[in-house]
Formats: structure tokens, C-alpha cells, sequence
């Protein structure tokens, strides 16, 4: 007996040894997994969709649990789970009511599903479901190492921005290509963080792509102080935006002033001399056949000499009216200063390959963002200059497919004044070119990102074009509504949270997540944040003094326009 128990010490002993050494250590032993009592049963399968039934006095006693997603089970914006065979059925609670009997009734929507292990955890997690659970099934909470396998991300390339909510450190990811690939759009209403979490999101794809190409509109010259050390910045200072790339469709619209049938006559009219114009040019001999919408550089002073010689040949003094017209709005263009960044007329040379390699930061030397600051820009030419840099954006991808690829990020802020919803706001030019970027920019490699505040004034058939929305609080019914028909199914649950949002937290649906998730954005450093902080009327109206020195100054910069 006594030889038996020692041979047992002994090979209890040697196994011993050899786990040490084959993991470099003590073996713990696997720790084990709180499980939880069923919370409720399925009622009721309908596709994406479905019931469940809750029991409340247990909903109650998960209330304080330590695990905050535990804790937050079975309620509205929540997750549960169901057990079908050998995987987990991770679905997203969306409406809750009181049952008869004192019971729970919870609409669901399912989101994905995971492989169950003999300890009851999850792995594997994938978006979609195969195999449904039957009336009856047993409902689970969800805790937070399930979570952590929901929203692990993966090994694309991705950026991190959040913590995903209930929890306090998953991290919420985006994944780069599936959302630049298929376009996205930042909603929210004013004041909810809106331009700080733009911020921090190009930031974080710029630190991951030092040497990428984003072009972002700045209406308001707000990203150019959390950009400086980043990025380029351009304003009507320094943009140098030749004339001559404009379009005949965005010649006219800063040219003609017409409107109806005289529109069209005066449209005629620049046609015959803008191309006579530009094939006056010697340069443009080398490209063979030449239109009045090729960038070929022209002179100012001939587009007028052309004019002047086309009005000289008419007989009758009545007909000369439009082409006065023409010559009075090209006389007023280059006598304003205002319009110096675009029509200055001193500048023939071809700056288009050095204009283009500035603005699309190619390379980019580690700067890979141009801020292009239009709010020093004359109201009513500020949608064309808006129009030139997009359709300068979609055309050099367009003419560089047989080069090697560079693709192009273009983000537009404030995109409902570009794209608004009504067809007869008199933006043509921009409107076109941005629907047509996102209808077919993801083909030759352009990207487009919409920020905007009231996505209901945004014209629909850009909105739905958006893979991935990312969407902070909405006040608004409509923009709500709007948002909503733009989401898919599945995320109708994350939805109804959206006017409940604090500020900095957002709902990401799409493409550019595994599932819909709810994000609290990191806190940005302060020197990356742009200057959109709102002023504080009550501490600045307890301060005066030096009144006369701010108007003095104040007025000396309006009258000199910025300078």
C-alpha cells in the first residue's frame, strides 16, 4: 500500500515538473466564470426582429452589479444574449413595456452571433445569424467579457476613438478602409462636440496614415488651430486658386447675372469667347482639341479684348447689352480685392501640377491634411471655390488611374449649404460634383466625409450613399427622422438613444464598425482642439476697458478685409 502511494507521489510529482516546464511556471487553474440565471425567455422570432419576455424582479437584482453591462441588462439601448446549439445570440434591446402579469416585454433586434464554450463564454464573435432560437429560449445577460469579444477589433487597419458604453475600457474602433471606401457622415446638433470629435477622428487616421491625402473645407477657419502642426493650412491668403481651373458651368456662375432666357444668351456669349480665350494661348497648342471647360491657363485682359471685339462687330447698339454685362462683372472681379486669391490676372504661368501637389499633399512630408479655410471668402463666390477644389479632387483621380493610386480623403464641413435638399438654392455646380463624388468617388479612389448639423436639409440621395454615420445628439424630429431612414435595420435599438446622447458621445453605424455601437469620445489634448469653444456670456460681460482699441483695430481689419 505504502509503494503504490509513493509511485503516486512520485508520477504526481514528475507531471508537476513537466507543467512547469512546459509554461515556464505554476500552472493556475482556470477561474471561474460567474454564471448568471436566465433573466427572461424568448416570445417571439420575426427575422432581424423579435420579443422577449423579462422577468423585472430580476432586472432589479442585476441593478447593482459590479459588471456595468451586467448591470445594464435588459434595458433599452442594452444587450442580451441566447443560447442556440453551440453559439451565443448576441441581440440589442430597442423598446421596452410592462407585461400583464407584472413581466417585461422587450423588442429586439439580433446583431451577431459567437461560438459557446463549455464554461459558457464566447469567442469568434461575427456579424449576421444563421440559426434562430425558438419560442421559449432562455435570455441571458451580457457581460462584459462577452462585450470584449463583441467589439474586439480586428486586424484590419483601424483607429481607436472611444469607450464603448456601458463599459469602461473596450475601446470602440473604426475601421479605416470600409469607411473611407464607402463615404461617412458626422451629424449632430450644435454645442454636442461636434467639431472636437472631427478633430480627434482625423487625427487619429493621420497619425496612423502620416503619409495620406485628406482635403477638408473649414467654413468657419475652426480646424486650422488643431491642425497647425499636422497639417497645411490655406486660406484666401495663400490659396492662389488660378481663375483659369474653373469650369464653364462655375464661370458661370460667378460671371452671368441673369436669369430665364437672357441667362442663356449671356452663356452663349462667354462660351464663343472663353474658348477663344483659351485656344489664344499658345500653350494650349500641344493638347490638340481644346474645350471651354479645359484647365488651359488664359489672360484676363483677353477674355476682355474678345468681348469688346465680339460687341464691335454687332450692328445694332441694342444687342451689346450682355456683353456689357460680361465686361462690367470681369471689370468688378479683378478691381475687388477680395476676389485677389482667385482673379488676380497677373499670373499666367501653368501652377496647376505645383497648386494640385500643395492641396492633395502630394507627397505629403508627413502632413497629410490641407485645412482650407473659407470664411475669408466672398459669400457669393465661396459655394464655387467649394465646387473648384472637389471637382479638382474627383478629375485628378479620374486622370490618374493609370498611375500608381493615391486616394483622397475630401472632407466638407457645414455639407447642407453644398448639398442642400432644395434643387433651386443656386448651388448647381457644388451640388452636382458632391453627388456625384458620392455616388461614384469610391470607383477612383475618393473618399467623402459629411459633417453637418441638420442632416434633414441635406439632400437625401447623399445621405443614404454614406456607409458609416456617426451620428451625436439630434434635437431636431426631423433630423432624427432623417437619420433614421438612413440607418440600417439593425441599429433601430441605438436610434431611439440618440436624442438622449450626452455631449462627446456618439451612435456608429455601418460600415465602418462590426455592429452599431454607442462611443464616449477621448478626451482630445487642448492644443489639438479647434477654436470652436462657445464664449462665455456670463464670466466675459463681468470684464471692460479698451473698448476704443478693439473698434479701432477691429475696424481697420473689416475695412482691409483680414489684413
Amino acid at each position: 500500500m505504502t509503494e503504490h502511494a509513493n509511485l503516486k507521489q512520485f508520477l504526481d510529482e514528475l507531471h508537476s515538473v513537466a507543467d512547469e516546464d512546459s509554461t515556464g511556471g505554476h500552472v493556475p487553474s482556470p477561474a471561474k466564470r460567474e454564471q448568471f440565471a436566465a433573466i427572461g425567455k424568448v416570445m417571439e422570432i420575426a427575422g432581424s426582429g423579435s420579443q422577449i419576455r423579462m422577468d423585472s424582479e430580476k432586472l432589479l437584482a442585476l441593478a447593482d452589479h459590479k459588471d456595468p453591462s451586467v448591470s445594464m441588462s435588459g434595458q433599452v439601448g442594452s444587450q442580451v444574449k441566447m443560447a442556440v446549439g453551440a453559439s451565443w445570440l448576441i441581440a440589442n434591446v430597442r423598446t421596452m413595456r410592462s407585461g400583464d402579469d407584472g413581466s417585461v416585454l422587450a423588442a429586439i433586434d439580433f446583431l451577431g452571433e459567437g461560438s459557446r464554450d463549455s464554461q459558457g463564454g464566447m469567442s469568434g464573435f461575427r456579424r449576421g445569424v444563421t440559426r434562430y432560437p425558438i419560442p421559449g429560449s432562455e435570455v441571458h445577460p451580457v457581460t462584459t467579457e462577452d462585450l470584449r469579444q463583441v467589439f474586439a477589433a480586428s486586424d484590419s487597419a483601424h483607429v481607436e476613438i472611444g469607450t464603448v458604453y456601458p463599459t469602461d475600457d473596450i475601446r470602440g474602433a473604426l475601421y479605416i478602409d470600409p469607411m473611407l471606401s464607402k463615404h461617412f457622415a458626422i451629424l449632430g446638433s450644435t454645442g454636442t462636440g461636434k467639431s472636437t470629435s472631427v478633430a480627434l477622428i482625423l487625427h487619429r487616421i493621420s497619425n496612423y496614415s502620416p503619409e495620406g491625402h485628406i482635403v477638408m473645407i473649414d467654413p468657419h477657419g475652426e480646424y486650422s488651430a488643431a491642425f497647425k502642426g499636422c497639417g497645411e493650412l490655406f486660406n484666401v491668403d495663400n490659396l492662389q486658386l488660378p481663375y483659369w481651373l474653373l469650369n464653364f458651368e462655375e464661370h458661370c456662375e460667378v460671371l452671368l447675372t441673369t436669369d430665364g432666357a437672357e441667362r442663356q444668351r449671356d452663356a452663349d456669349i462667354l462660351a464663343k469667347c472663353l474658348l477663344a480665350a483659351r485656344t489664344k494661348n499658345k500653350f494650349s497648342e500641344q493638347f490638340g482639341k481644346v474645350t471651354v471647360d479645359s484647365p488651359i491657363p488664359y489672360l484676363l485682359t483677353d477674355l476682355n479684348s474678345i468681348i469688346v471685339n465680339e460687341m464691335g462687330k454687332l450692328d445694332r447698339a441694342g444687342d451689346t447689352t450682355p456683353f456689357q454685362r460680361l465686361k462690367t462683372k470681369l471689370d468688378e472681379l479683378k478691381a475687388d480685392p477680395r476676389y485677389t486669391f482667385m482673379f488676380s490676372g497677373m499670373n499666367i504661368t501653368d501652377s496647376m501640377g505645383s497648386f494640385i501637389s500643395r492641396l492633395f499633399r502630394l507627397p505629403a512630408n508627413g502632413k497629410p491634411i490641407s485645412i482650407v479655410d473659407v470664411s475669408g471668402v466672398p459669400s457669393d463666390i465661396t459655394s464655387v471655390v467649394v465646387s473648384v477644389l472637389a471637382r479638382m479632387v474627383f478629375d485628378y483621380a479620374i486622370w490618374s488611374r493609370t498611375e500608381a493610386q493615391r486616394p483622397i480623403l475630401l472632407v466638407c464641413e457645414e455639407a447642407h449649404r453644398y448639398v442642400p435638399k432644395d434643387e433651386n438654392n443656386g448651388v448647381q455646380a457644388v451640388r452636382k460634383i458632391l453627388e456625384r463624388i458620392a455616388k461614384e468617388g469610391r470607383k477612383y479612389g475618393v473618399s467623402l466625409g459629411l459633417i453637418t448639423q441638420r442632416p434633414s436639409d441635406l439632400a437625401e440621395g447623399v445621405l443614404s450613399q454614406c456607409g458609416t454615420i456617426i451620428s451625436m445628439r439630434l434635437n431636431n424630429d426631423r433630423d432624427q427622422a432623417c437619420v433614421r431612414a438612413a440607418m440600417p435595420e439593425g441599429a433601430r435599438g441605438f436610434l431611439d438613444a440618440i436624442p438622449a446622447l450626452r455631449n462627446r458621445e456618439c451612435i456608429v453605424c455601418g460600415e465602418g464598425v462590426a455592429i452599431p455601437i454607442r462611443v464616449r469620445f477621448d478626451d482630445l489634448e487642448p492644443e489639438k482642439r479647434p477654436a470652436s469653444s462657445d464664449p462665455s456670456f456670463a464670466s466675459l460681460w463681468q470684464e471692460t476697458g479698451g473698448e476704443a482699441e478693439i473698434i479701432s483695430r477691429t475696424v481697420k481689419r473689416w475695412r482691409g478685409h483680414g489684413r
